[in-house]
């Protein structure tokens, strides 16, 4: 109790430095005009030929960031890494059923090397180390990884008519699409995913079109062990796209499919594949900001066939004109469950490779046969922190069928109980960028455990605190 309440104390007073010296947070130079470029989601996506430049070289790492090899500079090699060091408990861990402990630490590192040869080649390699301390039950299977090749690809690019580009990349890399709904890197959890594989990458301004054929990659705890999951497939095709009959609009469109040798679902075990198909209205212009997506799915599942959906919105409003720009929002989303676990027949929703954080940090629930409305207002306290306080409200679409975290794993059978309501969770969270290299986060979450939990198992309310320094160069 007494960590409990240190990252309490260490919220509340991040909270009251930043009300009272808001100037402390305007010394970072990521994103401003004419500063460095923010670090990407993956590393793999910076390019800093602009310091070649030497007028535009102002960052402490600049001197690593581009090393040029030849006399003009287009072959170059540049340097790069990451440490992430959270502390995270939960008090009654799974409603009451997994055992107690008294929080425990995650710690997390990259280092990448990127070699540049001209417009056309490109080599990129990253490494990765997780590692857990102090969790009782020992650590989960996102939680340690001691040492592996987390990236490790080759570019061959291509100029075309234009300025369009046609990119093709094998080895092993992170694939993100979209708002990470279906595939992620899995930022949340101690160790990110990757993939195995090939993939086509056609760019042209704001039009990008990817074809991929891979496999995931395993997590595996100790050095160098981490081979490619022969067990699974992903494959697909996603487009991103203007959308000019809304304002400032965007699409995407995208196929994906998947197999699995051996899925698990409250129905049963069987060999799993799945298509999927669906598209996404986006807009992130302030005031009005949106994401609406709509997906079916179809394949088989052993004997059986497969019929599931989801539909997905997040709405937000901007008060740009009063004090801390409130946002007001408001997500809705609804996934398919089975109707029948007796019919061979699955209508259970799988959402592929989602973000951990898919509701919350916390992760006790995917977006597997749900229901839930989520209600959130952000307060920027300044440029580069936000205060957002949630409240999440989740149901069973089916009754017929279980509850599951975001791994697709069966948390809770849907057969002991058939009430619908699961529960809810308010959270209140502090997001501040102190500067470009340094970021914090603080949360604290309280899950208020509904019927269904109670009458399944252990029914009891879950808090939930972590907090995250990561330095980035």
């Amino acid at each position: 109790m007494r960590l409990f309440a240190g990252c309490v104390s260490i919220f509340c007073i991040s909270i009251a430095i930043l009300i009272s010296r808001p100037e402390a947070i305007h010394a970072g130079t990521g994103g401003s005009p004419g500063g460095p470029p923010p670090y990407a989601l993956n590393r793999a996506d910076e390019d800093y030929r602009y310091l070649h430049d030497p007028s535009r070289r102002a960052d402490f790492w600049d001197p690593i960031k581009y090393l040029p090899i030849n006399e003009t500079g287009s072959w170059f090699f540049s340097l790069g890494g990451e440490a992430r060091e959270r502390y995270e408990y939960f008090n009654h861990p799974n409603w009451g059923k997994d055992p107690q402990d008294h929080g425990y630490f995650l710690q997390r590192y990259f280092l990448h090397g990127d070699l540049q040869m001209g417009g056309h080649v490109r080599l990129f390699s990253q490494l990765q180390s997780s590692m857990e301390d102090g969790r009782r039950g020992g650590p989960r299977p996102t939680d340690l990884d001691e040492l592996d090749v987390h990236q490790l690809f080759l570019d061959l690019r291509f100029g075309l008519r234009g300025e369009d580009s046609l990119t093709f990349r094998s080895g092993r890399q992170e694939l993100a699409y979209g708002s990470q709904r279906i595939i992620s890197v899995r930022e949340g959890p101690n160790v990110r995913q990757s993939f195995d594989g090939f993939r086509v990458i056609y760019q042209r301004g704001n039009v990008r079109i990817d074809g991929f054929a891979t496999k995931p990659a395993q997590t595996n705890r100790h050095v160098f062990d981490d081979g490619p999951d022969n067990t699974r497939a992903l494959w697909g095709t996603y487009a991103v796209l203007p959308f000019p009959l809304l304002p400032k609009g965007n699409i995407d469109l995208y196929y994906i499919g998947l197999y699995r040798r051996t899925a698990s679902f409250d129905q049963g075990a069987a060999r799993e594949t799945r298509h999927s198909v669906g598209g996404r209205l986006w807009r992130t212009a302030v005031p009005l900001d949106y994401n609406f997506e709509f997906l079916y799915q179809w394949g088989s599942f052993g004997n059986g066939d497969i019929r599931a959906w989801t539909v997905a919105s997040d709405t937000g409003y901007t008060f740009t004109s009063l004090p801390l720009r409130p946002r007001a929002g408001l997500r809705a989303d609804i996934a398919s469950g089975d109707e029948d676990p007796a019919n061979p027949d699955l209508e259970t929703f799988n959402p592929l490779f989602p973000k951990a954080a898919y509701f919350s940090e916390a992760g006790l629930i995917g977006p597997v046969n749900f229901i839930d409305l989520h209600p959130c207002l952000d307060l920027h306290l300044a440029d580069h922190a936000t205060l957002i306080f949630d409240w999440d409200f989740f149901w069973r679409e089916s009754t017929r069928d279980g509850l599951y975290n975001n791994a697709v794993a069966l948390v809770r059978s849907g057969k002991t109980s058939d009430a619908r309501y699961i529960g809810s969770m308010p959270q209140v969270q502090l997001l501040w960028d102190i500067d470009r290299h340094l970021t914090f986060v603080a949360i604290y979450g309280h899950f208020f455990a509904g019927r269904f939990l109670k009458e399944s198992g252990p029914g009891k309310d879950v808090d939930y605190v972590t907090s995250w320094l990561t330095y980035k160069f």
